[in-house]
């Protein structure tokens, strides 16, 4: 199928990209790599009566180390983290997850930002970031604010993110350089979106320890303190119901066995 016609601007600034938003019509969308909004619109599931190109602002693609931690442009893709864009033990992390994302032809293009505003509970960044205590930088026609990446997503494909409003970058905190961090995921082929999963970062200098279980309904569940379940494995199964699934489905199952794998593997770092 063909998309329906819109409008099309290309921003240079991410004000520019405001403008061009405020000037149209509240159905405009932002186009970043266009990997998860290009079949949507082949599939005339997004209608949008402009779109407006935000690859050319070099603003969303700098990656920065700050002394509060990591400063990630939205327009960062997939490919650009897992070369190593992203500096730092947590960059050594991001890179493997990023690696595991679909293909490079879709890698080269997807960003950071994209993924995150098109919310889809199987992607790994939505479940990463708020593993990872992210914020995301958000400007919108009135003005700018901070999202937690733990509280983005309300359900498939829906964020609290405004109509208007921009995914800038994401912030980070100061892992320190004791810090662990493990992830596992289930799909039933390379390069497909996930049926599960899990993560754990470890920071004993600060005394975090945070779990993630992903892949669900909506937004991830994320366990602030999850001491109690690198101390036990057998843990995991209440944490899964926690988080909503029905025991003895097939969805409980692996959400727990994702959630011990990625259990073991942080053991074993």
């Amino acid at each position: 199928m063909k998309a329906p016609a819109f409008g099309y601007e290309r921003a240079h600034s991410v004000e520019e990209a405001l403008l061009f938003y405020a000037s149209g019509d509240e159905d405009a969308k932002y186009l970043a790599g266009g990997q998860s909004l290009g079949p949507l619109l082949n599939l005339r599931l997004a209608r949008p009566s402009m779109l407006i190109d935000v690859r050319s602002i070099d603003e969303l693609r700098e990656c920065t180390q700050t002394p509060d931690g990591l400063v990630i442009g939205a327009g960062v893709t997939h490919a650009a983290i897992e070369d190593g864009a992203v500096p730092g033990p947590v960059g050594a992390f991001l890179a493997v997850i990023a690696h595991g994302i679909a293909y490079r032809a879709v890698r080269n293009r997807g960003t950071l930002g994209g993924s995150l505003a098109h919310a889809d509970p199987a992607a790994d960044w939505v479940s990463t970031m708020a593993l990872l205590d992210a914020q995301l930088d958000v400007r919108g026609v009135t003005g700018e604010r901070q999202v937690p990446a733990e509280s983005l997503v309300e359900g498939p494909l829906a964020t609290k993110l405004a109509p208007d409003e921009l995914v800038v970058s994401v912030r980070l905190p100061g892992w320190s350089a004791a810090a662990r961090f493990s992830y596992y995921k289930f799909n039933r082929k390379p390069g497909e979106f996930a049926d599960a999963i899990a993560g754990f970062a470890y920071d004993p200098e600060r005394g975090v320890c945070r779990a993630v279980i992903g892949a669900t309904d909506g937004a991830p569940a994320v366990i602030a303190d999850a001491l109690e379940l690198l101390a036990a494995a057998e843990a995991s199964e209440a944490a899964v119901t926690a988080a909503g699934f029905e025991p003895g489905s097939f969805e409980h199952h692996v959400h727990a066995v994702a959630l011990r794998r990625a259990r073991d593997r942080l053991i074993a770092r």
